[in-house]
């Protein structure tokens, strides 16, 4: 009972900190709504109008905070908040803005942009102040958990390493095999507060799982392929004993064909948009080795159906004539200007032409070779499930994984996002999209010894 007060306290603690900066970042905004745009309106504003102008902007910060996770504190590193708070005050402040201007009815209204400047800019000293203030809470009432680990016959190296990459939350103190037997696993289990369960038989993970939900310890476990299709199941109560549906057949009609209207309408957009950036792209490309421009080559998309995916050429010309293989973290196949293209991801510009075709749509699984998929297949079967939709230019496991992501995890992250499709889940992670643009290790390739990502 005092256990799960004091964790209650934590929650809210964290949960009114979260509230404090949405009410000063929403304060200042109103200082700024009362003391200067309120006059330059057309039409007067009675006070419950000037409330809802002020209110829908706190809207828009508490739901671009959820897209870009930038209220995370604890859940990711100070210098993500950061960065996820950066793009928060300039998404809102500039949805803002234009919101103002459509009310004003006067594009010139457009010009008069200092004030918006200086709220950008006071916001994030603000976030700033906010985010290493909470950061030291944080480490102060959640310290990091120190964990038992249970492993099979697969290495721990690879867990281990992702654990410890966030000290601040999680700590290995002692890994435990599970070939030393359940009753010595159960007793080590009671000497801790958290425990890892690794990639074991589902029999014994269960066992596992129970005693931890028995004991009141936290149990954290890697799930497997069927997991997550049954954490996404439809649940039935029919009758009294519960069931649990499993679709399996990707996305319904409905879903498909708003899908299509997203894809044409953002692509056409895109395609317009970037039409400058993509000259000047297809410019350099030229001029440094007077090679094609771009790189056309066989993709699989929904159905395993083959494409032809357009991109930007980052390599040299002939960069496989030895045979197909992933970007290695040293590439020496990649040009000057391919280095920088490939770090912004400005090289699949041109996948827009194949969203408009139909070919692939915005958001989806990373559409693979036919070859990688089929040596993917030999050593996880159930690889070919992440055809059952469109391949995408973005993605669950683009945005949440990496581009040297074993398959295994990937396959995971991209089954996640079929079975748990919807509408606001495809704007989410085009917004998310926007935040790992810069982010180097998303596009850091394998290492040099491999021609894939299986891990040998």
């Amino acid at each position: 009972m005092k256990l799960a007060s004091s964790l209650k306290t934590k929650r809210m603690i964290m949960f009114w900190s979260k509230m404090l900066i949405v009410f000063l970042q929403t304060g200042i905004y109103g200082w700024l709504w009362y003391h200067h745009y309120k006059d330059m309106m057309p039409v007067e504003y009675w006070n419950r109008g000037n409330w809802a102008i002020i209110g829908l902007y706190a809207v828009f910060i508490i739901v671009f905070s959820m897209a870009f996770g930038s209220l995370k504190v604890g859940y990711l590193k100070t210098w993500d908040i950061m960065y996820s708070q950066l793009l928060t005050i300039f998404c809102v402040n500039g949805v803002t803005y234009l919101q103002l201007s459509l009310i004003n009815g006067d594009w010139k209204f457009l010009e008069n942009s200092e004030p918006m400047f200086g709220l950008c800019a006071l916001d994030f000293g603000i976030v700033l102040l906010w985010a290493l203030f909470m950061r030291w809470i944080y480490a102060i009432i959640y310290p990091p958990h120190e964990m038992l680990l249970i492993y099979g016959k697969i290495s721990p190296d690879a867990i281990v390493r992702k654990v410890e990459s966030r000290k601040d939350k999680y700590h290995i103190k002692e890994k435990v095999a599970l070939s030393e037997g359940t009753e010595r696993i159960m007793e080590q289990i009671l000497q801790y507060k958290a425990v890892l369960i690794g990639d074991i038989p589902v029999q014994e993970r269960n066992t596992f799982i129970k005693y931890c939900f028995e004991q009141n310890i936290r149990c954290y476990g890697i799930p497997k392929i069927s997991d997550i299709m049954i954490r996404n199941a439809e649940s039935i109560d029919l009758f009294d004993s519960p069931l649990l549906l499993f679709r399996n057949n990707g996305l319904t009609y409905r879903q498909m064909f708003v899908k299509r209207m997203i894809d044409i309408v953002f692509s056409l957009s895109g395609i317009l948009v970037a039409s400058p950036v993509m000259l000047v792209i297809a410019a350099c490309i030229w001029f440094y080795d007077h090679g094609p421009v771009f790189y056309r080559q066989k993709r699989q998309t929904i159905g395993g159906r083959e494409f032809n995916i357009l991109k930007f050429r980052s390599m040299i010309v002939d960069s496989e004539r030895h045979g197909a293989r992933l970007a290695k973290a040293h590439d020496e196949r990649i040009t000057p200007v391919g280095k920088v293209i490939r770090r912004l991801h400005f090289d699949e510009l041109p996948q827009l032409f194949n969203i408009l075709a139909g070919d692939m749509s915005l958001v989806g699984p990373r559409p693979e070779r036919k070859e990688i998929t089929e040596e993917y297949a030999k050593a996880i079967p159930e690889f070919p499930f992440r055809l059952k939709v469109k391949a995408g230019l973005t993605g669950y496991a683009q945005v949440y994984g990496q581009y040297n992501t074993v398959p295994y995890d990937k396959l995971k992250l991209d089954l996640t996002y079929i079975t748990s499709y919807s509408i606001w889940l495809d704007i989410k992670l085009m917004i998310l999209t926007v935040k790992i643009l810069f982010q180097k290790e998303k596009s850091a390739g394998v290492d040099d010894s491999q021609k894939t990502a299986l891990k040998k």
